[in-house]
């Protein structure tokens, strides 16, 4: 049996062509089957809705237990965020669409000159699109039920001033925003590299690899666009909150998650597993 000989040196290819391989898929659904890429991508909000809400809600249930006058809040966090990553799980798993981790998807496709810009840019519009109407329908059951009171609704206000908090504070703030939502998309790309390039064969490991990388997000306090988009969406059907400074945190956001996921992920994985110079150039020896 004949082995690439570049193997060894560029062992990348293997995710380069599974990525490639899904960008012809979503590209295509973008397209010709919309109705249907929108459902997918829908359901990705809609999975993130809860997902949120339960991390949120298991920090409250934590933080009313007292200990010998300790607070087990912090334990909370520590369980909300092992939970809440089962979200990107669920996401894989379901095939449903989620902005962030296209961000890396288009960018490797974009790099080999398998997609127009034009195309790409269509399919991370409409992804987007698809994710806040999926929050929209979260947010408007919630609305209609008890699920965000009391002790939750308390977590969710203090996250939303934290949110909020970094646009208003102005240029300190926009910058600690930006470099939170680099290393967010950084994490969840990262994840999704090690389920795409053949090495991990089994479903229980590349469980284990999505929940532990949205475990570092959410825990450290990185910022995700798209869940942030849908806990503003919540809230303001709750209570309303200031649209202008939660557009400017998604604003940010989805910046600093395509430096992260597109360019630190995606654009560095595709470069340094592009072989191409090489072959050119042992050919001319």
């Amino acid at each position: 049996m004949k082995t690439d000989p570049t193997a060894s040196l560029f062992p990348g290819k293997y995710f380069i062509s599974t990525a490639l391989e899904a960008l012809e898929t979503k590209t295509l659904m973008s397209g010709e089957l919309l109705n249907r890429y929108l459902q997918r991508a829908g359901m990705a909000g809609i999975l993130i809705g809860v997902f949120y809400s339960v991390y949120y809600t298991t920090v409250a249930a934590f933080a009313g237990v007292q200990y010998e006058s300790l607070s087990l809040e912090g334990v909370g966090k520590v369980v909300g965020a092992l939970v809440f990553g089962w979200a990107l799980v669920f996401i894989y798993y379901t095939k449903s669409e989620l902005l962030t981790s296209n961000m890396m998807i288009v960018t490797v496709g974009a790099y080999y000159h398998r997609a127009k810009w034009w195309r790409v840019l269509r399919l991370l519009f409409f992804c987007y699109v698809g994710n806040l109407l999926g929050g929209l329908l979260v947010a408007i059951l919630f609305r209609f039920s008890s699920l965000v009171s009391g002790p939750v609704l308390e977590q969710m206000d203090h996250a939303i001033d934290v949110k909020l908090g970094y646009v208003s504070d102005g240029i300190a703030g926009w910058g600690d925003l930006f470099v939170r939502a680099i290393f967010c998309n950084l994490m969840i790309n990262i994840a999704m590299l090690l389920v795409y390039n053949g090495l991990i064969k089994d479903d229980l490991t590349k469980s284990l690899a999505m929940i532990m990388s949205v475990f570092v997000f959410a825990f450290a306090g990185f910022e995700h666009s798209v869940a942030n988009s849908v806990l503003f969406l919540i809230m303001w059907f709750e209570h309303g909150i200031d649209v202008g400074l939660a557009a400017g945190n998604v604003g940010i956001a989805l910046l600093g998650n395509y430096v992260g996921g597109g360019l630190l992920i995606g654009l560095y994985y595709a470069y340094v597993n592009d072989d191409s110079r090489y072959l050119r150039k042992r050919l001319n020896q």
